[in-house]
């Protein structure tokens, strides 16, 4: 299985730091955030990578990949740039042949992850659905979007609930069919996958959430959060 990382986000809630540093770069004990999520994917076995950034930070992800080396040498890491911000779907059409019609992990590459990717692999398997999301527990629920869950299958996502019915949000992280593509309009330019996908998918039972007890969990987005994660990580 190949593995998708989405870094061409602009970083907003970071600046600014992240006018002179792309958010998946900066730093958390003093390896950027993206060299840990692609840590976690070589300790799986997964060593075909892309990552999806933006043109405007082209300079910034060849440095970084020219650099990196000796610490991300055991995989085959490939850097595909955007030419304008796409949403979190737009832009993967550049990587179509590059998947070559197989299943894929997508994940958010400003998140610090750790947890079971063989579990959610064997899940995905199991339930066969278009795509799986890994659920994680977090202790402020209300700041994120909660899945609605029937059994394994996600129904729907409640943004920022006041009183969510669960503890357990999206991690940033799916495995996805290459039948996802088919739930795409590329005619348009900008496609959220958690907007224009997921709730296509989820209304017709083909979307499922693990959730993975125990599993480690820091979103880097602001300030706060990224000190947190420096901290705790």
């Amino acid at each position: 299985m190949k593995a998708i990382i989405l870094a061409g986000g602009l970083g907003t809630r970071l600046r600014p730091i992240t006018y002179e540093i792309p958010k998946p770069l900066i730093t958390v004990k003093k390896k950027p955030i993206i060299n840990h999520l692609i840590h976690l994917f070589f300790r799986h076995g997964i060593t075909d990578i892309a990552v999806l950034a933006s043109e405007a930070h082209r300079e910034d992800f060849l440095k970084w990949h020219e650099y990196s080396n000796p610490d991300l040498s055991q995989g085959n890491i490939t850097i595909f740039f955007e030419t304008k911000p796409r949403g979190t779907f737009g832009g993967m059409k550049l990587l179509l042949e590059w998947l070559g019609g197989e299943k894929f992990i997508l994940s958010n590459g400003d998140e610090l992850k750790d947890f079971d990717l063989k579990k959610l692999g064997e899940f995905h398997i199991t339930h066969k659905p278009v795509g799986t999301i890994a659920l994680v527990q977090v202790p402020n629920p209300s700041e994120y979007g909660v899945p609605v869950l029937e059994d394994h299958k996600i129904r729907e996502f409640l943004e920022k609930p006041k009183n969510p019915p669960t503890d357990f949000i999206s991690s940033g992280l799916y495995i996805l069919e290459p039948s996802v593509f088919d739930y795409a309009d590329f005619s348009k330019e900008y496609i959220m996958i958690e907007k224009d996908i997921f709730p296509v998918l989820a209304k017709e039972g083909k979307l499922a959430g693990l959730r993975l007890e125990g599993a480690r969990w820091y979103d880097c987005g602001n300030l706060e959060r990224w000190e947190k994660a420096i901290r705790e990580w």
